[in-house]
């Protein structure tokens, strides 16, 4: 094994390594456009710098043909840009990747929060707000959700298997 593979990633390897994901990306843009599906790309980077380790997630959800004039592209992860300092940063605390379906008796949200257990997951509800809170080692996700009306907290119902939480919000 080479030296580099023992020490992990630098931050230079890390940043080759995003964008060759982001290349790779482009190309299956180009493959949707003529199939009109649907497109989750996600990427995790890890390695080690002089004094902590970096730890990023990114990715987009990206959605063509369904419907809609525009392509849809939605960015997740824990890469945000830092414009007072003009760099990019990486909060403790990921923004997980979030779909929300209406169907006839109820409204399915799902959440995609990988090493995440039912058991690590808060979830609130306060009118027509959904918050989402998880943890479970050095994982944290938060993420704030809009739902079309109001509902009570026992008109939830949760599941999860395999990080991927689902919400039924029921209508009575």
């Amino acid at each position: 094994m080479s030296k580099k593979k023992e020490e992990g990633l630098t931050g230079g390897a890390a940043l080759e390594g995003i964008l060759s994901g982001l290349t790779g990306l482009m190309d299956k843009l180009n493959e949707l456009a003529k199939t009109g599906k649907e497109l989750h790309e996600i990427s995790d980077s890890a390695g080690s710098g002089k004094d902590k380790a970096l730890r990023a997630v990114y990715g987009l959800k990206v959605k063509v043909g369904l419907g809609e004039e525009e392509p849809s592209v939605e960015p997740f992860g824990n890469l945000r840009g830092d414009k007072e300092h003009g760099f990019t940063v990486t909060p403790e605390v990921s923004e997980p990747i979030v779909d929300i379906f209406e169907e006839t008796d109820h409204i399915l949200v799902i959440a995609e929060m990988p090493g995440i257990g039912l058991e690590d997951v808060d979830v609130e509800v306060a009118d027509d707000i959904l918050t989402l809170d998880a943890s479970k080692d050095a994982k944290k996700y938060h993420k704030e959700i809009l739902l079309p009306r109001a509902y009570e907290r026992d008109h939830l119902r949760l599941s999860c298997n395999n990080g991927i939480l689902e919400i039924k919000c029921l209508n009575e």
